[in-house]
């Protein structure tokens, strides 16, 4: 991750790691391309001015789909010690999740619509109950 406006970003505000950020990017990919999330929807144009723009429709998924996204993918990668893995990042709460969101719109480097907001990201759970109580272990079935 050596993108300058991220290397930034970690410089003026260092309360995540840049596994932090990392992780945020993999868990929207993984939100669109796994678990087929988000709609079609017109974002506000990006700043700062500069950045790169993406031409057409873009796929939106909402700060509660995000979080959810993000606690499928934890479990996926790092099952009962995806709490401490993300609590290592500087993530504690869902409303982490939005503060490095709307980190990363400032800089360019992700997109909102004009409904979106950081409080969207607000209590979507508990991460005791998400990654620890309410953790399971699932057997594949074979065939």
């Amino acid at each position: 991750m050596f993108d300058p406006a991220i290397i930034q970003l970690l410089q003026e505000d260092r309360r995540y790691s840049a596994d932090a950020y990392r992780f945020v990017f993999e868990a929207l990919h993984y939100a669109h391309n796994v678990l087929e999330m988000g709609a079609e929807s017109p974002s506000e144009p990006i700043e700062p001015a500069g950045a790169e723009e993406e031409t057409g429709p873009q796929r939106h998924v909402t700060g509660q789909e995000l979080c959810e996204a993000i606690r499928r993918f934890a479990l996926e990668q790092y099952g009962y010690m995806a709490k401490m893995v993300l609590n290592n990042w500087g993530l504690h709460t869902t409303g982490d999740f939005g503060e490095i969101v709307f980190n990363l719109i400032r800089v360019g480097r992700m997109r909102k619509t004009p409904q979106d907001r950081r409080e969207d990201f607000e209590n979507v759970y508990d991460f005791e109950a998400a990654f620890r109580r309410d953790f399971r272990i699932v057997i594949p079935e074979t065939e």
